[in-house]
């Protein structure tokens, strides 16, 4: 398998990220994410169910199989969503060799797991193996070089800069979101639509600032310290200024804003 190792690690405080970031982004990322009654819609790389339990919320007739390549991230996916009732069928599986058969899938799911990828045209083709023809693929990343804040500094810069030069190191792309059209393009996917989706942060919305800047993005960052350290892109002295001068930018009068990309597409015939 063509995979970077996942930069963000398997700690609780991840599960923790990867839920405010999911309930915090909910209505922006999926607002038209929704599968019809009776449908097989397949969720690549589910991780700790965060978005799963999402997807079952918001189409609770279709029938959802979540995959991911942790054997320990499908078993909390799975504690959470049978918590929560929905009824979702889990598996440990790699997405570049899928235990399905071929045209098995009327939707596939795919969200924030093409930047973990080395090759994610090479994914992307393996998934629309296992969708049948004119089926729908719906991918969403993210992408690090959108990200701004007020006030900003060099050395809050250079901390984000870290996330993105160590999941670079590590074989992923933190800036995959502005490749989403030719990624799909490039698998042979076809009726290829990307939309934007901005995150705007300021004091007026305390709910983004505590689930989005502070939650998601920061602690994104922050979770990259020790890998930025021992690569020796950043000094401790560095380091420790550029994530005190992003936390100032969640105080009253900073900003944030970061931008999502959604990208919709069917599987030729």
């Amino acid at each position: 398998m063509t995979s970077s190792a996942y930069v963000h690690g398997y700690s609780r405080r991840e599960s923790l990220r990867l839920s405010d970031q999911a309930n915090t982004l909910a209505e922006l990322l999926h607002h038209d994410t929704r599968y019809p009654p009776g449908r097989l819609v397949l969720e690549c790389g589910c991780g700790t169910g965060a978005q799963t339990v999402l997807l079952a919320e918001r189409s609770p007739d279709a029938r959802i199989v979540s995959i991911d390549l942790s054997p320990d991230s499908v078993r909390a996916a799975r504690a959470r969503a049978r918590d929560r009732g929905f009824g979702v069928h889990f598996g440990a599986a790699d997405l570049f060799h899928l235990p399905f058969a071929e045209g098995t899938f009327d939707h596939l799911f795919v969200c924030f797991v093409l930047e973990h990828l080395a090759a994610p045209a090479e994914a992307l083709r393996a998934l629309g193996r296992v969708l049948r023809p004119g089926a729908s693929i719906a991918v969403i990343e993210g992408d690090h070089g959108s990200w701004y804040c007020h006030p900003q500094t060099a050395e809050a810069a250079r901390a984000v800069t870290c996330l993105i030069e160590v999941q670079a190191r590590l074989g992923g792309d933190s800036l995959v979101g502005r490749r989403i059209y030719p990624l799909l393009e490039a698998a042979g996917f076809r009726e290829i639509a990307v939309s934007p989706r901005m995150v705007y942060v300021d004091d007026s919305r305390p709910e983004l600032v505590e689930g989005f800047s502070k939650n998601t993005f920061i602690a994104m960052v922050e979770g990259v310290r020790e890998q930025a350290l021992s690569f020796g892109l950043i000094d401790q002295v560095t380091w420790d200024r550029g994530i005190a001068d992003l936390y100032r930018a969640t105080e009253p009068g900073g900003t944030f804003c970061y931008t999502f990309f959604k990208g919709t597409a069917v599987r030729a015939a």
